[in-house]
């Protein structure tokens, strides 16, 4: 090459060095590495190559060339075996391949100058130019030319770093942002560094009152499991371990609502040196463990209850009746064995009941169809409870044509004796009806009585269970098991229960079912 060429080159080297210690975006790296190698080896033409682990070499930016030209190339360079030494193969491999296309596209007007990015004996890529003329360098031209594509190498591998670092962030920052639980970033000095939008929520304050305000002035307590706090633990020399996590429960103060029981988990995270810089505080709203603790609490004590009447009936007419320095009179005998034999079905119901709640918890209910009447079940049933009330009156009213459907019959039985015993204990006196009508593909059965209907307080939590109303805890028995049952049994049969709620007096519950195919 001349002397003054040579002179430029060099000038070249340190505007590249300059250049390229400052860009860090990759796209704009490459196509200032592109034009720069273009000028120095006096080319017409040029691409950059990059080797990648996932998909191996893929042509990033090029200047000069068709579009067709470029597609033409692809195939072939994505073709390369990488299971070979990448320097000693795949390099030579690709200066071969474009060299070839050149050749034959250019009809041999165009040759190719090929310089191989290697940093650290590890393959960037490959820079290659396009020239009229063929490349003959001198020791000197090599050196400066060798030394251009070491300090690109360089320059393309801090970018791809840089891009995978902010790649990294950006899905961190996602999957913060998008967690469902609320987080914080929480400094050593026990500062809030980051917060996600669930915390907002949570709190019912927005970030930007949450960050740099200290944990103790956002965090705050009541009625905590354990007089624990993170304060009071890092004062006692928390961490120990880096996996050593802080689990703290009570309710959350907030500004504006009231208060929220939560359950927070602080996780260290220390230096090499064993120092906490970080902590990360996961906070989860745990107002349904705190029900579900509630209803497990009531449901045992009204289990307790509701299985220790019946037994102690049991055992006390068995023991009148066991005694044998009194003779009773057949009348008593009959009258004690009917209430022993009411009680022991009784008890057998709460435990049928009991049962079915767990094999749906386990999901182990199943249901059993045969071609069924829902008519001649509500006649059956209406002859059992009449015989337990007088201050009621039943009436059935069913068109005569209503169909059979496939169904459980015992399911079916166990939904409408529910909805019937429900209509016998709520309301104190009058008419009970058991109606029903057809539909195009389905048929709707109602239970309505004439007692004070349901409140509307207790509408949304009526078939949840274990679920009773307050007024109903106090004046009549029960587990709140029947309802929740009743929906089920309705919705294992691809049904639908529901509360008539546009009835000025008494209750009515409605389920429908579809109809045969």
């Amino acid at each position: 090459m001349f002397p003054d060429f040579r002179v430029r080159q060099r000038d070249y080297l340190l505007e590249i060095s300059q250049a390229l210690t400052q860009e860090l975006d990759l796209d704009a790296l490459l196509n200032k590495i592109l034009k720069f190698a273009i000028e120095m080896l006096a080319g017409h033409a040029g691409l950059i190559a990059l080797r990648t682990e996932e998909s191996g070499w893929q042509i990033r930016v090029s200047e000069g060339i068709s579009p067709d030209f470029l597609d033409h190339m692809k195939p072939f360079l994505q073709q390369i075996p990488d299971d070979q030494d990448p320097e000693k193969f795949e390099v030579p491999e690709v200066n071969r391949i474009l060299g070839e296309i050149t050749f034959s596209a250019t009809l041999g007007l165009l040759s190719g100058v090929g310089l191989p990015l290697i940093t650290q004996k590890k393959v960037v890529g490959l820079i290659y130019i396009f020239r009229s003329y063929p490349g003959l360098f001198t020791a000197n031209d090599r050196t400066l030319l060798h030394s251009f594509a070491n300090q690109a190498a360089i320059a393309v591998q801090n970018a791809q770093l840089y891009r995978s670092v902010i790649r990294n962030k950006q899905r961190l920052d996602a999957l913060f942002d998008s967690a469902a639980d609320g987080i914080l970033l929480i400094t050593s000095n026990q500062v809030i560094e980051h917060c996600n939008p669930a915390f907002s929520r949570l709190v019912g304050q927005p970030s930007e009152e949450v960050i740099g305000k200290s944990h103790d002035q956002i965090v705050r307590l009541e009625n905590t499991m354990q007089d624990v706090t993170l304060e009071k633990a890092i004062a006692g020399g928390w961490p120990l371990t880096p996996h050593a996590q802080l689990y703290v429960e009570g309710d959350l103060v907030r500004p504006s609502l009231p208060p929220l029981p939560i359950g927070i988990t602080y996780a260290p995270m220390l230096s090499p040196e064993n120092k906490l810089t970080n902590i990360i505080a996961t906070f989860r709203d745990i107002t349904n463990f705190r029900k579900a603790d509630e209803a497990k609490t009531t449901f045992i004590s009204i289990v307790s209850h509701e299985l220790k009447t019946p037994v102690a009936l049991i055992k006390g007419y068995v023991c009148t009746l066991n005694r044998k320095d009194v003779k009773w009179d057949s009348a008593f005998v009959d009258e004690s064995l009917k209430i022993i034999e009411e009680e022991a079905d009784h008890l057998n119901g709460l435990i049928e009941n009991l049962l079915d709640a767990t094999r749906l918890q386990t999901g182990k209910f199943s249901i059993q169809k045969t071609d069924i009447s829902i008519p001649d079940i509500a006649r059956r049933l209406v002859e059992r409870f009449s015989t337990q009330t007088d201050k009621h009156t039943f009436k059935i009213d069913f068109p005569d044509d209503f169909p059979s459907i496939m169904a459980d019959d015992t399911r079916i039985e166990q939904v409408l004796s529910n909805l019937i015993s429900n209509a016998i204990k709520y309301s104190q006196k009058g008419e009970i009806t058991i109606s029903g009508e057809t539909r195009r593909d389905k048929v709707i059965v109602c239970v309505s009585d004439e007692g004070p209907g349901i409140s509307q307080q207790d509408l949304p939590f009526i078939f949840d269970r274990f679920y009773r109303s307050p007024d109903a805890a106090r004046k009549t028995k029960g587990t709140g098991l029947g309802l929740y049952l009743t929906q089920q049994i309705i919705e294992a049969h691809k049904g639908r229960i529901w509360i008539d709620t546009e009835r000025n007096k008494g209750a009515r519950f409605c389920f429908s079912l579809p109809r045969n195919e």
